[in-house]
């Protein structure tokens, strides 16, 4: 294959031109590159290197303006709007910077298609006055201060242009138009021959200077296209050649080079079809390991990313094999890890709340760049603090406190910026050089690091000059978006061979190059073309009738890159995402669609889906060793509750991890009071509100006389419970008020079946049972049972045993038919082990004397009342014997010894359930 460059050159060799005379312009920095290293190549003579220039330096070099960035145009064009704008229609740079972007983008294509701006702002003028009903006397204030603005268009145009120009500087359109104005002093004044090539699309500007310096005989211009594009006429990657060929008159009598015959040559072109971006990377290192096989340098293949968001998955999936490759774009700065440390920042600082809420004091704490920087790891210890003590909210002082030796380090990051720019930037240098300082103790380690920060420190003084210069950004709103836009064009440069090895390029960056094998990901419709994106104040009608850029010029553009990539390769991978996406969608893109029906190449097309592997889950399995039987000793010695033993039947993995190992759940911070804080803070108000009553027969009178303690005694336990956590506003308002409605009804149940005649007698309250002895004679040890009853008491001669729960409980979940379920099933049998075995340690330990009631008191469901354990003899019995007798315990001791024997069994494993 010989590329488009090689043949341009061999071209100029052929006419024995002197190269040291040339001046090469080309559409991209990056085709020049090409460009010489081709030259060096061919031409077998040492000369003077001649010129060779993007067609943005050219133009900057005809207008004497220098390009200025985006955000230093917002700040110039601001100044401009202040002097024209009365004070009191002002808006905010921070509100004036989100339409400016757009107007700026208008003026720049007004500018680069030397468009009349007079006549065009009028023309703007005249329809939104048809629009508004201008005529009308009583206009709304709104509608006069819009009619206002586009008024003052060709003001905005000519004050700025003007400033613009005195400090010799301007937008990419305003360069294109004092080019366009200097180009006959320019024509004058030069003997040096230009050579334009590899141009497609040619805005009025280019086009008049391109067409001035040919008929002069200072220039020529070598095309890259295909006879089938040209002579297609609906084609839209012959668009703008057509265009120029048919209308540029020096093509009257000259030759339009080249229109080549190169697409048609046979090629190997797949089309694959794969799942979301990541699939696409993932194929993309398969497709590139297969080539490295047969061509282990890659030197002669590109991969062109449709979406360069794609670039770092691309990376990690490029092969070990590929040794050799070089990355035409930049790393997004706004991708590194200290960007999220500057995004935290931010948004805790943008908030203007005082105190902070949890999450983003943690998320700042964590940071892999701060949490070093605390002394002697404090910074885990303030997150287990947090933690620890709901603190859902939090000071500067608060945290100060917490983090002990590292106040200096707190201020600087929690400090009040008082919504001030200045106290905000500086307050980001001196964490900037902190953070220096600190990796700089282990240098060759954080070079990475390092450069971060140095960039980061570019990019915060690049701010602090506009804002010195401008003195535009006021509060800290303003700030962070200035440092959203000039994050969001920022990139770390790749080392790399440019010219040898595996390329990796955008669209824009493979213009005029040529490869054998090209590799295209992300060609779906809103990438490749972009479709309709119409971010312009000025109408599609209006962009017609002045012969501005549409959606359709603009997706000819990317068809011509598209073809242009195809038209030497012998080997195309094309990919798309097959998954719709909710924003961009996922339909493939027009240009797969045109390649299979013209029918010009035989086209491989595959949907690709990824392996994978048929993992079953593998339940976990924990042998019981001689280790683990001798913690389960030590724990049957301390003593088996009824809780720990339904953990084991639940899961005995949760019994083993939790009792055996220790490992608890992580503790976080409670910002909604959880089920067992509601639990915990009912159970023992409940406590302190009988206890003075342990021993009597209660009455009515008696329990309403606590009915004015509950909100006193339900506040101090959640405050002991809940530690420093917020209980006056939100969700936990409403837990708060259902922990005082659950404790007032259960008196007002109370209170009613006192009414009724019942006569009720407080034996025990929150009663401990400890050290009760089972012996079971295939266990040559003594296994000790403990547990806490929530109340014992006496209704109507019979002893009740009462577990509190603050779930919903109801009858058929405190219920046995069939006794060997009861180890069975959790969900359905728990509450009636825990019940039978408070009862069963009482009678062991000669609290109690059979027969006796055992049952729930469910808050959810207290309708019901006292829920009695039953034992059925079937689904449908009706029995309502809820008398807990000696033959009742026996079966149920059988149960428990055959848990406890199961709990010691060394060959039967601690094996996980699939709950």
């Amino acid at each position: 294959m010989t590329s488009f460059i090689q043949d341009v050159i061999d071209d100029l060799v052929t006419k024995e031109v002197n190269f040291s005379e040339l001046v090469f312009i080309l559409p991209s920095r990056r085709a020049g590159v090409f460009l010489r290293r081709t030259l060096s190549l061919t031409l077998n003579q040492t000369i003077f290197a001649p010129k060779i220039i993007s067609i943005e330096s050219f133009v900057e070099e005809l207008s004497d303006l220098k390009t200025t960035t985006n955000t230093e145009l917002l700040f110039e064009f601001y100044n401009v709007y202040i002097i024209l704008t009365p004070e009191k229609e002002r808006e905010s740079f921070d509100t004036f910077s989100k339409w400016a972007q757009i107007i700026l983008q208008d003026f720049n294509e007004i500018d680069r298609y030397l468009i009349p701006q007079k006549k065009i702002f009028d023309y703007l003028k005249a329809i939104k006055n048809l629009e508004h009903w201008s005529l009308q006397e009583d206009q709304t204030e709104l509608v006069s201060s819009y009619l206002k603005f586009w008024n003052k268009l060709n003001d905005y145009y000519n004050a700025f242009t003007t400033s613009l120009i005195s400090k010799n500087k301007g937008y990419q359109g305003l360069l294109y138009r004092e080019a366009f104005n200097n180009s006959n002093a320019y024509i004058s004044n030069t003997d040096k021959h230009h050579v334009f090539l590899g141009f497609n699309a040619l805005n009025e500007a280019e086009e008049k200077i391109i067409q001035q310096l040919l008929h002069n005989k200072l220039a020529t211009i070598y095309w890259d296209t295909d006879k089938q594009f040209m002579n297609n006429k609906i084609h839209d990657a012959g668009l703008f050649l057509r265009q120029h060929k048919n209308k540029w008159s020096y093509f009257n009598d000259h030759d339009f080079n080249w229109i080549n015959d190169h697409y048609s040559s046979k090629k190997n072109i797949n089309i694959f079809g794969v799942p979301k971006n990541i699939g696409q990377a993932k194929a993309i290192g398969t497709i590139l390991q297969d080539l490295s096989k047969n061509d282990a340098s890659l030197k002669n293949t590109a991969v062109v990313l449709g979406d360069e968001n794609l670039l770092i998955p691309v990376l990690n999936s490029v092969p070990e094999s590929v040794s050799t490759l070089n990355i035409t774009m930049g790393f997004p700065l706004k991708t590194i890890p200290l960007a999220s440390l500057f995004e935290h920042i931010f948004t805790l600082h943008k908030k203007h709340a005082n105190p902070f809420y949890y999450k983003d004091v943690i998320s700042i704490i964590s940071h892999q760049y701060i949490q070093p920087l605390f002394k002697n790891d404090n910074a885990i210890n303030v997150i287990e603090l947090i933690n620890k003590n709901n603190l859902v909210y939090l000071t500067e002082a608060q945290i100060s406190a917490l983090a002990q030796d590292n106040k200096a380090l707190v201020s600087l990051l929690f400090s009040n910026w008082n919504n001030d720019a200045k106290t905000a930037l500086n307050n980001c240098f001196k964490l900037i050089n902190i953070i220096k300082e600190h990796l700089t103790e282990n240098k060759d380690k954080n070079q990475l690091g390092l450069e971060y920060l140095f960039r980061f420190n570019i990019l915060f003084n690049e701010i602090l000059r506009l804002n010195e210069n401008y003195n535009h950004i006021k509060d800290i709103k303003g700030l962070y978006n200035i440092y959203k836009e000039l994050l969001s064009s920022e990139t770390l440069d790749f080392q790399g061979e440019p010219l040898q090895g595996l390329q990796i390029m955008g669209m824009l960056e493979s213009r005029v190059l040529d490869f054998e094998t090209i590799i295209i990901s992300n060609v779906n419709e809103g990438i490749l073309p972009s479709g309709k994106t119409n971010n312009s104040f000025i109408p599609f009608d209006v962009k017609l009738e002045n012969k501005l850029p549409t959606y359709k010029e603009k997706d000819a553009v990317y068809t011509y890159h598209f073809y242009h990539l195809l038209q030497r390769a012998k080997n195309v991978y094309i990919l798309y995402n097959t998954e719709i996406d909710t924003l961009i969608g996922g339909e493939k893109s027009r240009f797969i669609n045109q390649l299979e029906l013209e029918g010009t190449h035989q086209v491989t097309h595959k949907i690709l889906t990824p392996k994978v592997p048929n993992h079953n889950k593998q339940l976990i399995t924990v042998s019981k060793t001689e280790s683990v039987i001798s913690q389960i000793k030590n724990i049957a010695n301390r003593g088996f509750s009824p809780s720990s033993l339904t953990s084991y039947v639940r899961n005995p993995i949760d019994f083993y991890y939790q009792k055996l190992l220790g490992i608890s759940n992580l503790e976080e911070v409670e910002e909604t009071i959880a089920a067992n804080t509601l639990g915990t803070v009912v159970h023992n108000t409940l406590e302190s509100l009988y206890t003075p009553f342990i021993g009597q027969t209660i009455t009515v009178d008696n329990v309403k006389s606590l009915i004015p303690k509950i909100d006193t005694l339900i506040t101090s336990f959640f405050k002991e419970e809940y530690k420093e956590g917020d209980m006056t506003k939100g969700k936990n308002l409403i837990v708060f008020e259902i922990a005082k409605r659950y404790v007032l009804n259960f008196l007002n149940l109370e209170i009613e079946a006192l009414k009724k005649g019942d006569s009720i007698k407080i034996i025990a309250l929150e009663a401990k049972v400890e050290n009760v002895k089972l012996n079971i004679d295939t266990l040559p040890f003594t296994i000790q049972l403990r547990g806490t009853v929530d109340r014992i008491d006496h209704c109507n001669g019979v002893v009740r045993i009462i577990d509190y729960k603050t779930g919903k409980v109801d009858q058929s979940k405190v219920s046995v038919i069939n006794w060997d379920d009861l180890l069975t099933d959790y969900n359905k049998y728990s509450k009636s082990f825990q019940v039978l075995m408070y009862v069963y340690m009482l009678l062991k330990d000669k609290k109690i004397n059979l027969p006796v009631e055992a049952g729930i008191i469910s808050f959810k469901n207290l309708s019901a009342g006292f829920i009695p354990f039953i034992k059925k003899e079937s689904s449908h019995d009706r029995n309502k014997d809820t008398l807990i007798t000696q033959d009742t315990l026996n079966e149920f001791e059988i149960q428990l010894k055959n848990l406890i024997i199961e709990i010691f069994n060394t060959d039967q494993d601690f094996i996980e359930k699939e709950l």
